[in-house]
């Protein structure tokens, strides 16, 4: 059967163009595709397609619409998913106007739809008592313990994405004065960060300790579970979730009401912001490849605008200004206002 040409230009898509030319991930090519998965059912369910029917003369505005109306009502995706699952779209009709002119006025309508309106979220972070009290928590008497106290205090030091953090093999750590690790981040691109001394002695006690230090054991996981299996980002939020709520009994309300791996990522950020580290240098720390990105932390920064605030802040009048009502020279020239002349 001859393939249509929504299956050439996707197979293209997905299989050449965003692996060779974009240089994407394996991970950010499969969140690309997992939103063509969900478009195919879409087809299937809805419209009573097979996949090897779907051309490109199916996927109008209309339709592309429809699919996305579909996952907030049948599937029940946040706003942020279908603005997700949008823009893997966009990204594709915006190649596809290159590559098949032809199919230029059909992409144009697909590249006008305009993404979801998303309500804006208070970014999370850990004062830093309430970080000294989670890095405390792990028992470092037990194997286990000294693994986790290691692992919390890379995720943070670095500010890395959890991913970057199980994904880095013992070759990535050098522990030789300036220690740093390399994080390798999205669409594949490293960057070498450094780390402080305290963790860097933790590191280096954890490596002798499984005797990573042979070159044979270069590419070997950093972290591994209890079965010698390369931990997971779930497994990861499981450990930092126990740790939290043992640190959340010894500190009520000290804690954002949600600590995921990321938050720690974020608290790194505000220390360093509230440090006065530039911005530009936090970019490079956190691997953001715009600054603005990086901003977001200088707007949530309450305590900066207070200090800010009070600075700028004009000295109090000694006493107060009367009320406007008993203001006479005032009520008489807005009288004054409305009489007829």
């Amino acid at each position: 059967m001859k393939p249509t040409d929504f299956a050439y230009l996707l197979t293209r898509y997905l299989g050449q163009y965003l692996p060779g030319q974009r240089n994407l991930s394996p991970r950010t090519i499969e969140s690309y595709r997992d939103a063509f998965k969900l478009l195919l059912q879409f087809g299937r369910v809805q419209r009573g397609w097979t996949a090897e029917q779907v051309c490109m003369a199916h996927l109008d505005r209309a339709c592309v619409e429809g699919f996305l109306d579909w996952l907030e009502t049948d599937r029940h995706c946040s706003a942020v998913t279908r603005n997700q699952r949008l823009a893997a779209l966009r990204a594709f009709f915006r190649w596809v106007s290159f590559e098949a002119p032809d199919q230029l006025a059909g992409a144009q309508q697909i590249l006008g739809i305009p993404r979801k309106r998303t309500a804006t979220h208070a970014v999370a972070y850990l004062t830093p008592e309430a970080l000294q009290i989670l890095l405390a928590q792990p028992d470092r008497t037990t194997t286990d313990g000294r693994r986790d106290a290691v692992l919390l205090s890379v995720l943070y030091d670095t500010g890395a994405r959890v991913q970057e953090v199980v994904d880095v093999v013992v070759r990535d750590v050098r522990l030789a004065a300036p220690a740093v690790v390399t994080l390798t981040g999205k669409g594949s691109k490293q960057r070498q960060v450094p780390l402080m001394k305290p963790t860097a002695s933790l590191l280096s006690a954890y490596v002798d300790e499984h005797r990573l230090g042979g070159h044979e054991r270069s590419d070997s996981p950093l972290f591994v579970s209890r079965q010698r299996q390369k931990l997971t980002r779930w497994g990861v939020t499981y450990i930092l979730q126990k740790y939290v709520d043992a640190a959340r009994a010894q500190a009520p309300g000290g804690f954002p009401a949600i600590v995921t791996p990321h938050v720690l990522r974020h608290t790194k950020a505000m220390h360093l912001l509230q440090a006065g580290v530039n911005l530009i240098y936090i970019r490079d720390l956190l691997g953001h490849s715009n600054v603005a990105t990086t901003e977001m932390y200088a707007r949530a920064d309450t305590e900066m605008k207070r200090r800010a605030l009070e600075a700028g802040a004009l000295p109090s009048p000694a006493t107060a200004p009367r009320p406007w009502r008993e203001d006479t020279n005032l009520m008489q020239w807005l009288q004054r206002l409305g009489a007829p002349s």
